[in-house]
């Protein structure tokens, strides 16, 4: 048995490929003192069975990026280590039979522009000239991705590893971690069954197990595995060499050749969860029962789509497990419960060609104490504490794994596991019409069904069934009064003595304000970029109500407590549960609330930017003048015991004042004519406030100035180069969703970030960031460029403009 060491600065718990790539890419940055323990053998988890797929095409930038990158370090990971790896860039195909599918696929072949991957749009004749065994019957078109490829996943792992190895890694094989050491709320090592060892940093790359592992430093590590189904022929006669991946989403197939054998395997739309009551201990190199009856509807439309395998002699069946998480996106990044505890886990199916990305920018994360890049999609940050509920986990794995290959259709709402968590009003809103939307876990209304019609949706890339009630929402906003449940926000208190000079710190605008007034302001990091945006009100000398988004409460909460000194006299308390909030917005906002209140409103005595306490109802709430939609408007903070009697005393008297009940998407669609910004969209750790149009809200001068304020003094002398405008694309039926490029003058200089139809414009709008190569974005530039937006590999002519296009002095809000 091999001896192990009593101290490493990095444990990394877990052999499989993407334990292995975190090792790899340690040792690249020269940080050798690492130990990876594997319980069993390398790769005996899931890695081993896994399909050896590396496509480079995913939702986002940022995630395509890594992508790339895992392709690229694949293709010369042999010649560096010795180690043959399998790799061979054959490319992939994705064929579409209907038009909605070909859609989806052209919208991502337009995508795929931004991030300069190479894709080409086929005719179902050309996809089987590629692929000579493919029916083409039933098919619309197709798109083909030349760089994609395959590799095998344990002779990858092992080339991983010996690169590991060869820069100064230990791996200890048969050595199982049995806890997690820590000590006032960081990571001080693990326990084995050979012994202890102290670190400095534990990395839990543990796979189906990362959620038990996670558990035993009371950390959430959300995900749950599902039984994976595929078959491995025999030698199919006509098969040929190096043929490209071929994946027919709308059969729940995909195809790999292989030594002239088809591996094909399926994403079915029911799956089965698997090891919710434990993993056998001795589980290692193991596949589960076949089930036949599960398979063969299956096999039945993969045949469909290549006859060849009805005659093909089926040499395995195989079933094995695959971790999936609760959005279908792997979890990578620092614990925010614990300090040094990482977490790369979770990856959904994609984990072989995701490994080499997520491995490399983990590794940079540990060795600088940052993230390299706006990782938010995958950030275990985005996750709630009750996600690592296992009921809650089994549910929502029947649907996450047929989610990857059903259509992905714009504000596309999960099924399973619903009404985790709900507001107050949840009740009242579902008998007014609503129609629910979740956002880590919070059940939210999206919109209201009106005229009897049933609330629920019918998706498609153009106007959907709520697109008509929702308009009426906005416009009645923009024109009267509409109530929106805005229940959801994170709310934390910072309090203490010492609150005013924490806070200072962390906020870049100023904070030290009269009581009862409100501040907008971002949380920069030390490269300037935004890592939350958020209001912040004085309650009193030494107290602030803080605000912040439903879906970055974990995140933002977690890095506001880090920015508490230990000796500094403030604590920060998350009460996010403790309060209702409804938004009261429109013209007729202030009138409908003078109805109900004594309170004088008048913008003399309650001016935008402040907050008050005033009786409403029969309750005390603060009030705050403060707008998302770009109106008058009021958001109304109260202990959630109250919140249905306030509501009720709305909606009665909202009568006499064309008051209308509002859902988050007619939010969305107001906030995008006033281009107000939305973090984790439009704002991200690599956006900068200059680069944002958020200047305004920087205290340049403030006394013992703020985090970041260095980086953004050298980036306001330079000039920014990159800058979010405001785009319309009018006369079509085109909309607008997100990352679809922005062209100027026939070069492709961005992509939009967020985007919803502007009722009150008569367009369809978008968020995005542009680029000028060659200096700073200006006015000047903005105004003698010719613009247009490719949607579906279609350009459309576009207006381009730094300033909103509805209300650009903001006169309505403050009135």
């Amino acid at each position: 048995m091999q001896s192990i060491p009593s101290h490493a600065r990095v444990v990394i718990i877990g052999g499989g490929i993407v334990g292995c790539s975190v090792a790899y890419h340690l040792g690249k940055r020269g940080c050798t003192d690492v130990l990876l323990l594997e319980r069993k053998r390398l790769t005996s988890g899931t890695t081993w069975h896994a399909a050896g797929l590396v496509g480079q095409l995913r939702a986002t930038q940022n995630l395509t990026r890594l992508a790339q990158y895992t392709t690229a370090l694949y293709e010369g990971l042999e010649r560096e280590t010795g180690q043959a790896t399998g790799f061979k860039q054959v490319g992939s195909i994705a064929v579409a039979a209907s038009e909605a599918r070909f859609e989806e696929l052209k919208r991502g072949a337009s995508m795929a522009r931004c991030f300069g991957l190479e894709v080409q749009t086929l005719s179902p004749g050309a996809a089987q000239e590629r692929w000579p065994l493919l029916s083409t019957e039933g098919l619309v078109g197709a798109i083909f991705l030349p760089k994609d490829g395959q590799t095998n996943p344990v002779d990858t792992t092992q080339a991983l590893a010996r690169g590991a190895r060869a820069a100064g890694v230990r791996i200890l094989e048969d050595t199982k971690v049995t806890a997690i050491r820590t000590a006032r709320g960081r990571v001080t090592g693990v326990a084995t069954q050979q012994g202890e060892v102290r670190a400095d940093i534990v990395v839990n790359c543990a796979g189906m197990w990362a959620r038990e592992v996670g558990g035993w430093a009371n950390v959430s590590v959300p995900l749950h595995a599902a039984e994976h189904f595929y078959i491995v022929t025999q030698p199919v006669p006509g098969l040929a060499s190096g043929l490209p991946i071929l994946r027919d989403a709308d059969a729940v197939s995909y195809f790999k050749e292989d030594t002239g054998k088809l591996l094909v395997g399926w994403f079915e739309a029911k799956a089965k969860p698997w090891g919710g009551e434990g993993i056998p201990e001795n589980f290692a190199f193991d596949q589960l029962p076949a089930d036949m009856a599960h398979i063969e509807p299956l096999f039945a439309a993969a045949m469909r789509r290549v006859p060849a395998l009805e005659s093909a002699g089926v040499q395995v069946f195989f079933n094995g497990p695959e971790s999936f998480t609760p959005d279908d996106r792997y979890l990578l990044g620092e614990a925010p419960e614990m300090r040094g505890l990482y977490v790369a886990a979770g990856f959904n199916s994609i984990g072989i060609q995701s490994a080499g990305g997520a491995g490399k920018v983990l590794a940079d994360w540990i060795v600088d104490a940052h993230p390299p890049s706006d990782l938010w999609d995958v950030d275990l940050r985005r996750c709630a504490p009750f996600q690592r509920n296992r009921r809650y986990l089994r549910d929502r794995t029947e649907e996450t794994l047929g989610l990857l290959y059903a259509m992905h259709w714009p504000f596309r709402q999960v099924e399973s596991a619903r009404g985790v968590r709900k507001s107050p009003l949840h009740d009242r809103l579902a008998a007014a019409g609503a129609c629910f939307g979740e956002v880590a876990g919070y059940e939210r209304a999206n919109w209201f069904a009106t005229g009897g019609a049933e609330a629920r949706y019918e998706y498609s890339y153009g106007r959907q069934n709520w697109f008509g009630p929702s308009a009426g929402e906005h416009q009645a906003v923009r024109e009267q009064v509409g109530l929106f449940d805005q229940s959801s926000f994170g709310k934390f208190v910072l309090k203490g003595a010492d609150a005013t000079r924490v806070l200072g710190r962390i906020c870049a605008n100023d904070i030290d304000v009269p009581v009862d007034r409100v501040v907008y302001t971002q949380w920069l990091n030390e490269r300037g970029g935004i890592e939350a945006d958020v209001t912040v009100t004085r309650e009193a000398e030494d107290s602030y109500l803080i605000v912040t988004g439903c879906a970055t409460q974990v995140r933002d909460f977690g890095w506001l407590c880090r920015g508490i000194a230990a000796d500094a006299r403030a604590v920060a308390i998350d009460v996010s549960s403790g309060y209702a909030v409804l938004g009261l917005m429109g013209p007729r906002s202030r009138d409908l609330l003078a109805s109900l209140t004594d309170a004088d409103l008048a913008t003399s005595a309650f001016p935008f930017g402040s907050s008050r306490i005033i009786d409403l109802g029969y309750a005390r709430v603060r009030a705050s003048r403060i707008t998302y939609v770009g109106e008058l408007g009021y958001e109304l903070y109260m202990p959630a015991e109250f919140a249905q009697s306030v509501y009720d005393v709305l909606v009665a008297a909202g009568a006499d004042f064309g008051l209308r009940l509002a859902g988050y998407h007619a939010l969305n669609s107001l906030r995008m004519e006033k281009a107000y910004r939305h973090w984790g969209h439009d704002l991200g750790d690599e956006d900068t406030p200059l680069e944002a149009g958020l200047g305004f809200a920087v205290a340049w001068d403030k006394p013992g100035g703020f985090v970041g304020l260095e980086a953004l003094r050298r980036q306001r002398e330079s000039g920014a180069r990159r800058r979010l405008v405001a785009v319309a694309v009018e006369g079509t039926d085109h909309l607008l969703y997100h990352n679809e490029p922005i062209w100027r003058d026939d070069e492709l200089v961005g992509r939009t970030s967020s985007a919803m139809f502007g009722h009150s414009i008569g367009a369809a709008l978008g968020l995005g960031y542009v680029q000028n190569k060659g200096a700073a974005v200006t006015d000047d530039w903005i105004a003698i460029g010719r613009y247009a937006v490719e949607v579906a590999m279609e350009r459309i002519p576009a207006r381009v403009s730094l300033r909103p296009f509805y209300d650009p002095t903001s006169a309505r809000v403050r009135v």
